[in-house]
């Protein structure tokens, strides 16, 4: 299984904003330099963890972005399901467009099913608090 790299940078800005100090605000820009990534991609991807309530959002001058909840509260298996956009790892999945014509007697798509499952569970056994193990050398890396 290979994550979507808006599900990438969706994780990375939640690291990010938890290796700050509480409550402070950052902006995009501080995580598009922290990173060297596209400040375009990553305002749709704030965008997207606003919705999904990760994370708030204050506008204007002074703005900028911290995470809604405490990081032993945001679930890593509940971020990946909601940034992903589809589990579909073979044609067989998605049911509406399969044209695959052995899916009525092959054995993949349920040892396939298995092996996602197993994935996201072990995604559910992890907080975004138990990524930030060595918080200090985070800081010193994300925020010099």
């Amino acid at each position: 299984m290979r994550l979507t790299m808006y599900t990438d940078y969706s994780l990375r800005v939640l690291i990010y904003l938890a290796s700050t100090e509480e409550n402070k605000l950052s902006t995009i820009q501080e995580i598009s330099d922290a990173y060297n990534i596209s400040k375009n991609h990553l305002m749709k991807v704030t965008f997207e963890l606003g919705k999904a309530g990760f994370i708030h959002t204050v506008r204007g001058r002074g703005g900028g972005i911290r995470l809604a909840d405490l990081p032993q509260n945001i679930n890593i298996g509940t971020v990946v399901r909601r940034m992903e956009d589809d589990f579909h790892l073979v044609e067989c999945f998605d049911m509406e467009h399969n044209r695959c014509p052995i899916a009525p007697v092959c054995g993949l798509r349920g040892v396939l099913g298995k092996a996602l499952h197993a994935y996201l569970a072990v995604l559910d056994e992890y907080t975004l608090e138990d990524l930030l193990f060595n918080k200090e050398g985070l800081r010193a890396i994300l925020q010099p």
